[in-house]
């Protein structure tokens, strides 16, 4: 008969061993936090990356700088006070980029990498993209088949705080289009577009309307070893927005139509953008004045190919101005498409187009478009 004593007393001093060794072991480090936003306004950021050699902090306000290490592996970097914004960063881990792994909030980045980490410096209410406690729009997304570019592909539609499908009267439609880079999200995961049309309409600041947002990507393999100024000098730019404007007109817009209770008259339509979008609303709306009459660009690409603007507007003239309710051009004076949009600024002047010059401080950022989004959507089918 087995000594079943002997099998419980081994298990025991077993046990016993495993919960002395346990004991010895040391506690496991606490948790990373990042970002950490401090009450004067100065960031921290950490990053649990033993064994990195080097770790830059990479942000949209400034040049990169290097990362401190801890006994534990721990790198960290604290940033000066920040105003109030909500900032794009990377961490560059020996040489590679990588979001924030302990930050949720994150602005997609389409194929070409795992995203940006976004961080939020609260401010006041009185600051567009704050969330305040008002009506709230809804977001709506949207797949279809593109027989134009040939993929499968989606577009997201905000719908205004009470929007009613059966109303008589139609609503306006903003179709608002992302930069390179971007996705079909940018405008509400960088930009806040919901939000700031949320507060902005609550304050009867701005009408009530539908905002559609669109991937931007007449041709995907524009994507595939990017290099701006190489893109910008090739067919393969041009054709990216050309294809990528017969797809809006042909396929996006009806469907929108068909979907939505929205203005299908001029009137009653507005395309804007920032970048690559930008520049693809300045081609669409400027050469389809019959279906935009407001037209805005943000920090954009003005040009095909870089060719005349002849070439690439040769309908736009004096008497074009008839049918333009607005055209709206604004631009950083950090930007690196300053000089540019000044180009193209001096051209529409002399055609004796009637157009809005916004020329304010900073760069090619989301805070700067955030800003002129605001300024721009009071402007709108009044």
């Amino acid at each position: 008969m087995p000594c079943r004593g002997r099998y419980v007393i081994a298990g025991v001093t077993l046990l016993a061993s495993t919960v002395a060794a346990a004991a010895q072991q040391p506690p496991p480090p606490p948790p990373v936090r990042s970002p950490e936003v401090h009450a004067d306004r100065r960031v921290t950021v950490r990053l649990r990356a033993p064994n990195a050699r080097e770790v830059l902090f990479a942000s949209d306000f400034g040049p990169s700088a290097p990362m401190v290490r801890d006994s534990a592996g721990d790198w960290s970097y604290t940033t000066e006070p920040l105003a109030p914004d909500i900032y794009s960063y990377t961490f560059r881990v020996d040489g590679v980029a990588m979001p924030d792994p302990q930050n949720a909030e994150l602005k997609p980045v389409f194929r070409m990498s795992l995203g940006q980490s976004l961080l939020h410096v609260p401010g006041p209410d009185s600051l567009s993209w704050e969330i305040r406690d008002v009506p709230r729009g809804a977001i709506t997304e949207h797949f279809y088949k593109s027989g134009i570019i040939g993929d499968h592909r989606s577009y997201f539609v905000y719908t205004p705080p009470g929007y009613d499908a059966r109303r008589a009267e139609r609503y306006p439609v903003l179709y608002l289009l992302h930069g390179f880079s971007d996705d079909a999200t940018g405008w509400v995961s960088a930009g806040r577009a919901n939000v700031i049309l949320d507060n902005l309409i609550a304050n009867r600041r701005a009408r009530p309307m539908v905002v559609v947002m669109t991937l931007g990507y007449g041709v995907p393999q524009i994507l595939e070893g990017f290099y701006w100024g190489a893109q910008r000098d090739s067919s393969l730019w041009r054709l990216n927005t050309t294809r990528f404007t017969e797809a809006l007109l042909k396929e996006v817009m009806p469907e929108v139509e068909r979907r939505y209770r929205v203005a299908t008259t001029a009137a009653g339509r507005a395309i804007a953008g920032l970048s690559m979008g930008g520049g693809q609303s300045l081609y669409t709306g400027l050469n389809n004045l019959g279906r935009f009459a407001y037209v805005g660009a943000f920090s954009s690409v003005t040009t095909l190919n870089q060719q005349p603007y002849e070439k690439t507007y040769p309908s736009l003239n004096q008497g074009s101005n008839s049918r333009l309710k607005l055209l709206w051009i604004g631009v950083g004076r950090n930007d690196f498409l300053h000089a540019e949009n000044v180009r193209f600024r001096d051209w529409l002047q002399s055609k004796n187009v009637r157009f809005e010059w916004v020329e304010t401080p900073g760069a090619h950022t989301w805070p700067v478009w955030r800003r002129y989004l605001t300024d721009f959507l009071p402007l709108l089918f009044r």
